[in-house]
């Protein structure tokens, strides 16, 4: 089974936009299936914002045939020994909605039993450009619950012009996001998130999208000075 992995870097701006226009191929990278490069937003600033775009700030999430080959990725290549000065985590895939053509996204879908184990969830999505004024509209008050929410551990959006956005966040509990996504956690206005997915189903905002679900398998280095983003199950605790 294939393995995901998300990772984030402070760097150089050459760091960052050469990544950005020479991202990793499956030709190039041993045991790569497919890799998105992206810089950091921040999750509900001001559009406008010099905080808005982190461009020294590089995100890659990719999909490896095997976690052998991120361990290879990272110790081999210039890009990689990069990335592996920050903070990285691994993900088995769980569940998917939608679709983006360039990965290899497995037919069997899989369920976590403890609905209290944590979860990941990546969302891509490929914009419409003339729809990017409406997604603004609807989308900057869903950054703002999800960077807010007490659900979550890590959240980050990132983007790649000029029509590649993603968000990732990590979640204490299944049962936390399931409660967001449906509108119905105990925070100010929950229904945020429900109601821009209503708004979507009535007109896309994208020419393709999707969300992941993933279990995390582990984690690696720091960011922002944390080494311990995925919570630790009950059992793990004791």
């Amino acid at each position: 089974m294939s393995t995901f992995s998300y990772h984030i870097v402070s760097t150089s701006y050459i760091t960052a936009l050469r990544a950005i226009l020479f991202p990793p191929t499956a030709s190039n990278t041993p045991g790569l299936v497919h890799a998105e490069c992206m810089t950091a937003m921040t999750l509900g600033s001001n559009i406008f914002s010099p905080s808005r775009m982190q461009l020294r700030k590089l995100i890659l999430f990719a999909q490896w045939e095997t976690e052998e080959a991120i361990d290879t990725f990272l110790t081999k290549k210039k890009l990689g020994k990069d990335l592996a000065k920050g903070w990285h985590i691994r993900l088995q895939f769980l569940r998917q909605w939608g679709s983006i053509n360039e990965f290899k996204i497995p037919k069997e879908t899989n369920e976590i039993e403890d609905y209290n184990s944590p979860v990941v969830a990546v969302t891509l999505a490929r914009m419409r450009l003339m729809e990017v004024p409406r997604f603004i509209r609807w989308g900057k008050p869903v950054e703002t619950l999800v960077r807010d929410h007490p659900g979550t551990t890590l959240s980050m959006a990132s983007i790649r012009l000029p029509r590649t956005v993603s968000t990732f966040s990590i979640w204490k509990s299944l049962k936390e996001m399931t409660e967001m996504v449906q509108g119905h956690s105990k925070v100010p206005q929950p229904k945020r998130h429900f109601n821009a997915m209503k708004e979507r189903d009535r007109k896309d905002f994208h020419f393709e999208f999707t969300t992941l679900r993933f279990k995390p398998i582990s984690e690696f280095g720091e960011w922002n000075g944390v080494s311990n983003y995925i919570p630790k199950t009950d059992f793990q605790k004791n």
